[in-house]
């Protein structure tokens, strides 16, 4: 990373693969947030408890108790579920 850089490249690393039950939670977290984020939505309590758990769930998945699972992983792993239509 350049001293006057404000990005930072991982170019060469490889990003491990993200466990199947994980992508279901994140994917079921982007279209409960998505639900929540139109103008009065129907059962919105419902939502966001949903909201909640889903995101307790994702939090404290073992996955992110390995070395090496930081906030890049969980950024990383919101722009591939993104990216694959998981909204």
């Amino acid at each position: 990373m350049n001293q006057n850089s404000n990005t930072c490249t991982n170019r060469g690393m490889e990003s491990a693969p993200f466990p199947d039950d994980l992508v279901q939670l994140q994917t079921a977290w982007n279209r409960t947030y998505t639900a929540l984020a139109v103008p009065r939505p129907a059962g919105q309590t419902a939502l966001r408890r949903r909201l909640l758990a889903l995101s307790v769930r994702l939090w404290w998945h073992p996955f992110w108790s390995q070395p090496g699972r930081g906030a890049g992983a969980r950024v990383e792993l919101r722009n591939r579920v993104q990216a694959w239509g998981g909204q």
